[in-house]
C-alpha cells in the first residue's frame, strides 16, 4: 500500500507537456459546447443547439483517441468524459426536446425528460464499473445503446419535426415524450449494441475518408435537418441489421 501510494505521489509530481492536457481540454470545450446548446435551445435557435450537440459529439470521438495516441490517459480524463457524455447525450438533448417538442405535454413530457435522463445516467455508471472491472480489454459491442447513440435516437421526434413542420401538435408531443422513455430503456437494456471500433479502414483509403467526412460536414451546414434525418434512420438500420447478424452471448459491456 505505502509504495502504491509513493508511486502516485511521484507520478503526481512529474511535469506534463501541454499537449497532454489537449485531451482534457477538448473533453471541457465538448461539455462547453452541451451547455451552450441548452441556451441556444431557450433561445429559440435548433438549428445551432443541434449543431452544438453534433458538435459535442464530435469532440467526444476525438478526446478519446487523441490521449491514446499522445499516451496521456488519465483518471481525471475518464470522469471527465463520463460527466460530458451525461451532459451532452442526456441532459441537452432531454432540455432540447422540452423546449421544442415537449412543451404541449408540460408535465408528462418533463417526466419522460427525467426518466431519459436518468437511465442515461445509469448506463454511463454501468460502463464506469465494467471498464474498471476490465482494465485494457478493447470491445467491439456496447451492453445496450450508448449515450451518444441514446441521443441520436432521442432526437428523431425534433428532426422529423424540422423537416414536416405539419407534425407540431400535441399529438406529436405525446408520442414523443414514449419514445424518448423507449430510448431510455434501451440504454440501459441488455440488447447488443455496435460500437466505432467495429470500423477499419486500411491507409490508401484514409485520405478519401477525410475527404467525405469534410464533405459531409460541408453537406451538414447547408442542409441540416435533411441530413440529421438521413442520420437518424441510417442508425436505426445498423442497429437493426447488427440485432439480426449478431448473437446475444457476444462479448459486450
Amino acid at each position: 500500500m505505502d509504495d502504491h501510494r509513493a508511486t502516485e505521489k511521484s507520478r503526481r509530481r512529474m511535469p506534463v507537456r501541454p499537449i497532454q492536457m489537449l485531451p482534457n481540454m477538448m473533453t471541457l470545450g465538448a461539455i462547453c459546447a452541451g451547455l451552450t446548446s441548452i441556451r441556444f435551445a431557450m433561445d429559440g435557435n435548433a438549428v445551432l443547439a443541434m449543431s452544438l450537440i453534433v458538435l459535442a459529439a464530435v469532440l467526444d470521438a476525438l478526446d478519446g483517441m487523441l490521449a491514446r495516441f499522445l499516451k496521456s490517459e488519465s483518471a481525471i480524463g475518464a470522469e471527465l468524459d463520463s460527466l460530458a457524455d451525461f451532459v451532452n447525450f442526456g441532459v441537452a438533448p432531454g432540455m432540447l426536446l422540452y423546449i421544442w417538442v415537449l412543451q404541449h405535454s408540460r408535465s408528462l413530457g418533463w417526466i419522460a425528460v427525467l426518466i431519459y435522463c436518468l437511465c442515461c445516467c445509469m448506463r454511463l455508471a454501468r460502463y464506469n464499473v465494467t471498464s474498471k472491472a476490465e482494465p485494457g480489454v478493447t470491445r467491439v459491442v456496447f451492453t445496450g445503446v450508448p449515450a451518444p447513440g441514446g441521443a441520436v435516437l432521442a432526437l428523431l421526434p425534433l428532426v422529423l419535426q424540422q423537416n414536416m413542420p405539419e407534425l407540431i401538435d400535441p399529438v406529436m408531443s405525446q408520442i414523443t415524450a414514449v419514445w424518448l422513455v423507449l430510448v431510455g430503456l434501451m440504454m440501459i437494456s441488455r440488447i447488443t449494441t455496435p460500437s466505432l471500433k467495429l470500423i477499419r479502414i486500411s491507409r490508401d483509403k484514409a485520405p478519401f475518408m477525410m475527404v467525405g467526412v469534410l464533405g459531409v460536414m460541408a453537406a451538414f451546414l447547408t442542409w441540416p435537418w435533411p441530413l440529421l434525418l438521413l442520420a437518424e434512420f441510417g442508425y436505426l438500420a445498423v442497429l437493426a441489421r447488427f440485432a439480426l447478424k449478431r448473437h446475444p452471448d457476444r462479448d459486450a459491456r
